[in-house]
């Protein structure tokens, strides 16, 4: 299906700003050679630009790429500056950042890591 992105089992995020210019050859690219990942791969990667009004998304599905892209016509993404240059976001972090929330909620409870019983 057309941009589904409830196959993917993994979502990036291209921290800092994307040359929105580019197409999904250039996207790839920095998929690719930038970040060490697989373009390939069932995974959305996410792009923005400095104004941080629009975003670009990246997904493979089997038989070609599909490119989305998302304007806001008033306000703007809440996008990571950190000097991390590609992030994995899960699904809530998704959600938040979709709804012009920041990926760094501070009060959420987010999923704990599995540790040992002493």
């Amino acid at each position: 299906m057309l941009g589904d992105i409830t196959v993917v089992k993994n979502i990036y995020i291209a921290c800092g700003y994307t040359d929105m210019r580019k197409s999904i050859d250039g996207l790839a690219t920095i998929v690719q050679e930038s970040f060490g990942l697989d373009p390939f791969a069932p995974s959305l990667f996410l792009f923005c630009g400095k104004r941080r009004d629009r975003i670009k998304a990246l997904l493979w599905e089997g038989d070609g790429f599909v490119l989305l892209y998302k304007r806001l016509e008033n306000g703007n993404f809440k996008w990571p500056k950190s000097s991390e240059q590609v992030r994995e976001l899960t699904m809530q972090e998704f959600k938040w950042l979709m709804e012009g929330l920041s990926v760094d909620q501070p009060k959420a409870i987010m999923f704990a890591k599995r540790g040992a019983f002493y």
